[in-house]
């Protein structure tokens, strides 16, 4: 009997243990999700960068709960049943909660894993409204999403460039698609789309597609898509003789693009929130950043944020228990280096304001 309740204890005790998910021990556990290696590679370093400037800075000040924040990393390459892999993974790790990921695609089905296990997920990149609307009090997205960027995409390429003749392109996934589509609704009653055609993400060669769409004479080719694929169609456009105005979303402004497009890339339009160069709030987060990591990537100040409102979280309310942390976090109004951040009831930012970005002079600068 004596074995017996010694037996009892120690499941209890280890049960305990786990129940307590990155909270238990001496550190916090933070998982940070997305394509670490591959071509989109970049992309999920930037938020790693991110995300340890801040966890640096917050354990040079003593951590938090009198605990040291520990950073879980998981490579997602992309490929949505790889995230789930990885989701299981960084809750198996026993993280408090995940920055991550990056591709809506990878993002969602992740993030059935985080509701069940509950664990906290803020997504620093994916944009598909799909995300926020499972209803799941844990899930939260620190950036726009494609019907407020479509739609914007749309308004500028009829009100601004006063273009009527539209190809609508994408790369078939969750996100690129998902754009794809609210752009093209945005162009309803307003615009012709003379071509709609998606591509496979990780193909080189654009050129029969090209080809079709270029005898409907478009006069802007929207694309949906991440930049290796962005830059080999602006690449191709332009050696097919198609002088089309390219805009595409936040997934291409990144200066891989420019790098795989050329010469071509010259004039390419995407929609993207506006530059925090100037922003007292990201002055030190850019002094800390740049001669450590170098310019940092669309999404590394996104994903400084959202380990700050975690940890924030965490502070405020003296636990790492998911329901605790999920209602501080959407009361919370998060003053971080890319300015004020607040969530609505869905997990949404309340206010995510795109604006215009073309490359002009071999760099992305905001229109005028």
């Amino acid at each position: 009997m004596r074995f017996f309740l010694l037996a009892a204890g120690v499941v209890f005790a280890l049960v305990l243990c786990i129940s307590c998910g990155g909270g238990g021990g001496d550190t916090i556990k933070i998982g940070v999700a997305g394509p670490m290696t591959g071509d989109q590679a970049k992309m999920g370093n930037d938020e790693v960068n991110g995300a340890t400037i801040a966890v640096e800075e917050w354990n040079a000040k003593g951590g938090v709960l009198g605990k040291k924040i520990e950073l879980v990393n998981g490579d997602d390459r992309r490929d949505p049943k790889e995230a789930v892999s990885v989701a299981n993974k960084l809750v198996n790790e026993g993280v408090v909660g995940v920055i991550g990921h990056f591709n809506s695609s990878c993002t969602i089905p992740a993030s059935t894993i985080y509701n069940e296990a509950k664990v906290i997920q803020i997504t620093p990149a994916s944009t598909n409204p799909a995300y926020t609307k499972q209803g799941f009090k844990g899930a939260f997205r620190i950036c726009g999403t494609d019907d407020q960027q479509g739609r914007y995409a749309a308004d500028y390429a009829v009100n601004v460039l006063k273009k009527s003749r539209i190809a609508v392109l994408h790369d078939k996934t969750t996100y690129g698609q998902g754009l794809a589509d609210e752009f093209k609704k945005g162009l309803e009653g307003r615009a012709e789309v003379v071509a709609y055609e998606g591509i496979t993400q990780g193909d080189k060669d654009f050129t029969a597609v090209l080809t079709s769409v270029k005898g409907q004479n478009p006069e802007v080719i929207f694309f949906g898509g991440i930049y290796p694929e962005a830059g080999l169609l602006m690449q191709q456009m332009r050696k097919l003789g198609m002088d089309a105005q390219l805009i595409s979303g936040d997934g291409t402004i990144d200066p891989e693009y420019i790098k795989i497009a050329g010469n071509a890339a010259e004039g390419t339009l995407c929609t993207y929130s506006p530059s925090v160069d100037k922003l007292p709030s990201a002055k030190n987060f850019l002094d800390t950043y740049i001669p450590r990591f170098g310019e940092p990537g669309p999404y590394s100040i996104y994903s400084y944020d959202a380990v700050g409102m975690l940890l924030t979280a965490i502070k405020e309310t003296g636990s790492t228990d998911y329901d605790k942390l999920a209602a501080r976090l959407h009361e919370m109004k998060y003053e971080g280096a890319k300015g004020t951040s607040q969530f609505d009831e869905k997990g949404d930012l309340t206010v995510a304001p795109y604006i215009m970005w073309v490359v002009k002079g071999g760099k992305f600068v905001p229109c005028e």
